[in-house]
């Protein structure tokens, strides 16, 4: 696709209910479309936050059935758009476990790619702590796919913070990083991680987010948002549920990396 199109990054505050979260999710995904969007990308874990971390296991479903995957298939076709889904629960190795798994569906409703997190966030602070190790098997395989939108390369949150994921994937077009950062990192870190990537990759990065006061007691930081490959954000939401909504134009990235050659340079 050479042509301008434009894209939306989905921000929710997640709940513990799985109904009630793709109801929401329909509604954005609505309103997303209703501006344009012919790719829209949810938040990690926006069909569920539970009230305890092992909650998940209750909602994991089969690959390839289940509702909230159902969910995603039809929305996708009633509204003739590619959905990327942040992360849906599915089997892992471990039975104690799960793997948090972005999907990709068509505007058709067809799933075309999944790609299990690989990099599994721990973190210690003042007064909180995760560690997602304990519910969650990584991943092992870096995923992109070649859509209508060019090539995209798929990451989860954490994985943001690993460079080499995405340089396993380069040359890329699009970049997406579903998340759910913490109030307390986030403040501290997403701006600089999801313009970083874009920067050194010449590459849009679309980055929604969990964005606020879920009912588990978990503050999520926000701040959704799309960055051009020059690290400008072109578009963004600090709180609560919505929509960011932005023209992607191929041919700007395209004038970015014949002026700064940076891809071509790499030695390593």
């Amino acid at each position: 696709m050479k042509e301008p199109f434009k894209v939306a990054a989905v921000q929710m505050v997640s709940a513990p209910s799985v109904e009630a979260n793709l109801a929401a999710a329909d509604e954005l995904v609505a309103e997303a479309t209703g501006q344009g969007a012919k790719l829209v990308v949810l938040p990690e874990w926006f069909c569920f936050m539970g009230r305890a971390e092992r909650d998940k296991l209750a909602i994991r479903e089969a690959d390839g059935d289940g509702p909230i995957q159902s969910f995603l298939a039809r929305v996708a076709a009633k509204r003739r758009a590619w959905v990327i889904a942040g992360t849906v629960p599915l089997p892992a190795d471990d039975p104690a476990k799960v793997r948090n798994s972005s999907l990709v569906y068509d505007d058709a409703g067809r799933r075309v790619a999944r790609y299990d997190k690989i990099h599994l966030f721990d973190f210690t602070g003042e007064d909180e702590r995760h560690k997602e190790s304990n519910t969650i098997e990584p991943g092992a395989v870096p995923v992109a796919i070649d859509s209508p939108f060019g090539r995209v390369a798929l990451s989860i949150c954490y994985d943001v913070r690993f460079p080499e994921l995405y340089r396993r994937l380069a040359p890329m077009d699009l970049i997406t990083v579903p998340s759910a950062f913490t109030a307390t990192t986030g403040a501290a870190h997403w701006d600089v991680l999801v313009r970083a990537r874009a920067v050194e990759n010449l590459a849009w990065v679309i980055a929604p987010a969990q964005g606020g006061h879920h009912p588990n007691g978990r503050r999520t930081h926000g701040h959704t948002m799309v960055v051009d490959p020059w690290g400008k954000v072109v578009a963004s939401l600090a709180h609560g549920p919505g929509v960011v909504v932005a023209e992607i134009d191929p041919s700007y990235q395209a004038r970015a990396r014949a002026s700064l050659p940076a891809l071509t340079h790499r030695v390593l």
